[in-house]
C-alpha cells in the first residue's frame, strides 16, 4: 500500500469527490493533517468516507496566534484525535517575530500531550529546525514526522540521530538541495507525502491530485538507485513501525499489516 504522510485533504473543495476515489483506486493510506480546530472537523466527516483516511488534529504555527490564550479549548481536540499535526514552528515564512513565542507556546502545549498520550507528531519545522530538534529531546518524543524538510544539513543528521521518521514530497522534483535529503536520509527513517493539493500548486502551478504520490516515490526510487516497488515497500514497513504498538492506531495497524500480508 502507498502512504501520504502529509495531505490536507479539507482543501479540495469540489474536487473531494476525485481525489478520494484516486485514494480508494490506487490504495493510497492518508494523513489527513489538520491546520487548526475548523480544518480537524472537516477531516473527521471526510475520514467518514474512507478507511484509508487517517484524520489528526493540530494547529499550523502561522495560525497558532489564535488558539494561543485559549489553549485549554484544544484538549478534548488533541484527546480525540489519534495522532498530533499539523504543528511546529514557522521562523522562515513568518517574517513577524513578535508571533515567535506564541508559536513556541502552541507547540510545547501539543509537545506536553503528545507525551503524556503516547501519540506521533507530524511536523513544520521551516527556520526552526534546531529549536524544534531540542524541545523533541526534552520532551522526550520519540515517533516525529519531520514533514517536508529543507533545513541544514548538519541538523538533518542530527535528527536522523535522534531517529526522526521524514517525509520527501513532490520538491523532490524540482530542488537539489531536497534531492541530497532524499539521499541523504537512511532506510529505516523513509517515508513519503505530497502535502496534497497545495505541495505541487506552490511549486508548478497545478493542483496536486493523490496519484502525485506515485511520482514522489519513483524519483526516490531513482535517486536512491532502487525501484518504486522496493521504496513502496520500505515506506510501508516504516509507517508500520512508526505506529506499532499505538493504542489509538491498532485499526490502522491492522489494516496495513492486511495490506502487506
Amino acid at each position: 500500500m502507498l502512504i501520504d504522510a502529509h495531505v490536507h485533504l479539507d482543501k479540495y473543495g469540489g474536487l473531494l469527490d476525485d481525489a478520494l476515489k484516486e485514494i480508494e483506486q490506487e490504495q493510497i493510506f492518508t494523513v489527513a493533517t489538520a491546520m487548526d480546530a475548523p480544518s480537524y472537523g472537516e477531516l473527521k466527516v471526510i475520514a467518514e468516507r474512507s478507511l484509508l483516511v487517517l484524520p489528526t488534529f493540530g494547529v499550523h504555527p502561522r495560525r497558532a496566534q489564535q488558539y494561543a490564550s485559549r489553549l485549554s479549548d484544544l484538549g478534548p481536540l488533541i484527546e480525540d484525535s489519534p495522532a498530533i499535526g499539523e504543528i511546529g514552528l514557522d521562523f522562515h515564512w513568518e517574517k513577524d517575530s513578535s508571533t515567535y513565542p506564541v508559536q513556541r507556546k502552541v507547540l510545547e502545549y501539543f509537545f506536553a500531550a503528545a507525551r503524556e498520550q503516547k501519540k506521533f507528531v507530524n511536523l513544520h519545522t521551516k527556520g526552526g529546525e534546531r529549536e524544534i530538534l531540542d524541545l523533541l529531546v526534552r520532551y522526550d518524543l520519540r515517533r516525529a514526522i519531520i514533514h517536508w524538510y529543507s533545513g541544514p544539513m548538519d541538523i538533518l543528521r542530527e535528527l536522523i540521530a535522534y531517529g526522526a521518521f521524514f517525509t520527501i514530497g513532490v520538491e523532490v522534483h524540482f530542488s537539489d538541495h531536497i534531492k541530497a535529503i532524499a539521499q541523504g536520509v537512511p532506510d529505516h527513517l523513509l517515508l513519503t507525502e505530497t502535502d496534497n493539493p497545495g505541495g505541487l500548486q506552490w511549486l508548478k502551478g497545478e493542483l496536486g491530485m493523490p496519484k502525485v504520490i506515485e511520482n514522489v516515490i519513483e524519483k526516490v526510487a531513482d535517486l536512491r538507485q532502487s525501484t518504486p516497488e522496493r521504496i513502496e515497500r520500505l515506506v510501508h514497513a516504516n509507517f508500520t513501525r512508526l505506529i506499532a504498538d499505538d493504542q489509538w492506531l491498532k485499526p490502522v495497524d491492522d489494516l496495513l499489516s492486511r495490506s502487506q500480508s
